[in-house]
């Protein structure tokens, strides 16, 4: 399957998943890269941490990246759009869950890869281009850059 890497993230979206099938949360994305590092294979995610999935983030070791066909697209716009702190919002789609190894993902993913986290660190905002600072106003905190080696792809 060819990936463009420059539209995987940005035009199809993607949901990040943590937690396990009794307690977990997951949240769309377009903001990631796919790439090596360390001599391991990476998928870097960037979370703010007032999303309530940043959480489950930071406390489990895996998280999947699951992408789906493009029929998916107004269920993934439903998880963007919601929190899962006050509301059940994959009730609202027709994504259903699945148990995979240490973590999540979801039944009509079309690609999905299982990550182990290794590494999370904070976006420094004096660090970041003076274009893109407006994004982090009104007690926006930066972004956490969070890093899995890519363990698996399904």
């Amino acid at each position: 399957m060819l990936i463009n890497p420059f539209d995987k993230f940005d035009k199809e979206w993607a949901l990040v998943t943590s937690g396990n099938t009794n307690d977990y949360n997951t949240m769309t994305i377009s903001w990631g890269s796919m790439g090596t590092i360390w001599n391991k294979d990476v998928i870097t995610i960037y979370i703010r941490p007032d999303r309530y999935t940043f959480k489950y983030l930071k406390e489990n070791d895996y998280f999947t990246v699951s992408f789906f066909p493009p029929n998916y697209h107004d269920d993934l716009l439903t998880l963007g759009r919601l929190s899962g702190r006050d509301t059940n919002k994959l009730e609202l789609t027709k994504i259903t869950l699945k148990a995979i190894d240490d973590t999540v993902g979801f039944n009509e993913a079309s690609q999905t890869f299982v990550c182990k986290k290794i590494y999370l660190a904070q976006m420094d905002y004096n660090d970041v281009p003076d274009y893109a600072k407006s994004i982090y106003q009104n007690g926006i905190e930066p972004h956490y850059i969070i890093m899995g080696e890519v363990e698996k792809v399904l």
